[in-house]
């Protein structure tokens, strides 16, 4: 028996329905006492849900809780990255004399750079994100950057490398 294209909507409706009303109480509780804050966690719990929705197939879901327990992880984990972000840039700021102080919309538009720098070098490790802006950034030699990280050289290349190559991979889906 199959089913009519109308019936396939319905379905999804009705399992991503089924879905939030089974553990979204759940998941909140978990987020609350995982952050502390309850509107933190009701905004991580409803953000969770809309990448829950997103997802091409969520009839095939087997362990619901297990799923939106790592997606909310992720979303925890970013938020924190973005939060340590800002925190790093707003230090260095304080750090500079107020004749160089950007403007508002100036440290916005650093802000928007930085966060999207950072997700696209999201798949590095914490080593060659390092031994990338070691190099880009602060324009630093490879064989320096290996004696400060504790590997070779050609490990720095590589990780510089990979680094590029996310960052032109983002350029150019953007």
């Amino acid at each position: 028996m199959t089913s009519s294209p109308c019936a396939a909507p319905a379905l999804r409706q009705q399992v991503l329905h089924c879905l939030f009303g089974e553990h979204h109480g759940w998941l909140l509780g978990r987020l609350h006492a995982r952050l502390g804050c309850r509107h933190d966690a009701a905004d991580m719990a409803a953000e969770t849900f809309v990448q829950v929705v997103a997802l091409p197939d969520p009839q095939a879901i087997r362990e619901p809780r297990a799923l939106l327990t790592t997606i909310a992880k992720r979303l925890i984990y970013a938020s924190w990255r973005r939060r340590e972000l800002e925190r790093a840039y707003l230090e260095a700021l304080a750090l500079q004399p107020e004749a160089l102080e950007p403007s508002p919309e100036e440290r916005a538009l650093v802000m928007e750079t930085l966060l999207a720098l950072d997700a696209l070098l999201d798949g590095l490790s914490p080593k060659a994100r390092a031994a990338f802006f070691y190099s880009q950034l602060d324009g630093m030699k490879y064989a320096d950057i290996a004696a400060i990280l504790g590997v070779s050289t050609i490990r720095v290349r590589q990780y510089v490398a990979k680094g590029l190559t996310l960052c032109c991979r983002g350029l150019l889906e953007s």
